[in-house]
């Protein structure tokens, strides 16, 4: 029996709906999602797996034109991540309409690339049947895709065909990873992001695009594990916020993200969070190095 592998790039402007995509893909929640645009941070990889094939996903953040020295470095790892991959999905949001945007993610980083191109009409639970056709039609004046396929990665909609579709398109060749992989996600780096999902679920404005996450500790005894991170922002307003009157934002973040750890442990978690203040960070080069970006 032929066995098909390879990487396929999910790529697209923020806020699109690329992490709930890969989720949906992979059938498990490997990404957080949020609302907030610029969720994702990391490029990390999604690894479905068949019979017959073997699909890596490597889910990036939303290419945008940068405004902080994180933006621009979010945009150089949606550059690598489309270099030398088997297929590419290009997202686009049916909800908010298709149009520039779009096509500076499609000129900037998906046309010069000789793979397989798919773009991939998100959301189209909210819009009605009657207003799909016409995205679709936007969606084919952007560029010269192989395919264009209507989705919703939240209700399901369209995402069987979507997964055949992309295991037809990738090359012979052997598993890339172990069958019973699911992410190349480091365990700290992954634990980090579901404390940050739950931060951006309770604080606004710009507190979210404020915030990163950093395990500090780690360690797993006896049925337990215990966790220590740092909550990280840029100014003490955004700590207070974070913090909430009497710890309850912090509570509240800590209860969520504790709740997720230990379906993906299989154990109990001990959650130690702290919060702390890393002036302007987003734009000063060393601090970004030293939070892993």
């Amino acid at each position: 029996m032929t066995f098909r592998s390879g990487i396929v790039a999910v790529v697209g402007r923020p806020n699109v709906g690329k992490s709930t995509l890969v989720n949906a893909l992979v059938g498990q929640k490997v990404a957080i999602v949020s609302d907030k645009p610029q969720t994702t941070r990391r490029g990390l990889h999604a690894v479905l797996t068949t019979d017959e094939a073997q699909a890596v996903f490597t889910d990036t953040p939303g290419f945008h034109k940068p405004r902080t020295e994180l933006g621009a470095r979010l945009n150089e790892v949606v550059g690598d991540s489309v270099e030398g991959v088997d297929a590419i999905l290009h997202v686009v949001d049916a909800t908010a309409g298709i149009g520039r945007g779009d096509a500076f993610v499609y000129e900037a980083r998906v046309r010069r690339h000789r793979c397989p191109k798919v773009c991939v009409v998100n959301k189209v639970d909210v819009i009605g049947n009657r207003r799909v056709v016409p995205q679709l039609a936007e969606a084919a004046e952007i560029g010269a895709y192989d395919e264009i396929v209507p989705v919703s990665a939240k209700t399901g909609t369209g995402i069987d065909h979507l997964r055949a579709l992309v295991l037809g398109l990738l090359p012979e060749g052997p598993a890339l990873y172990p069958s019973d992989t699911l992410t190349d996600q480091p365990l700290d780096v992954r634990l980090a992001e579901i404390v940050r999902e739950k931060a951006l679920q309770v604080t606004r404005q710009e507190v979210p695009h404020s915030i990163s996450v950093t395990v500090e500790e780690l360690e797993a005894d006896d049925g337990l594990t215990s966790v220590h991170a740092s909550l990280i922002v840029e100014r003490d307003s955004q700590k207070g916020i974070v913090i909430g009157k009497g710890g309850q934002t912090l509570r509240t973040i800590g209860a969520r993200a504790r709740e997720e750890m230990q379906l993906i442990l299989g154990t109990k978690v001990f959650l130690d969070l702290r919060v702390k203040v890393v002036k302007e960070w987003q734009r000063d080069p060393k601090a970004l190095e030293r939070l892993g970006y």
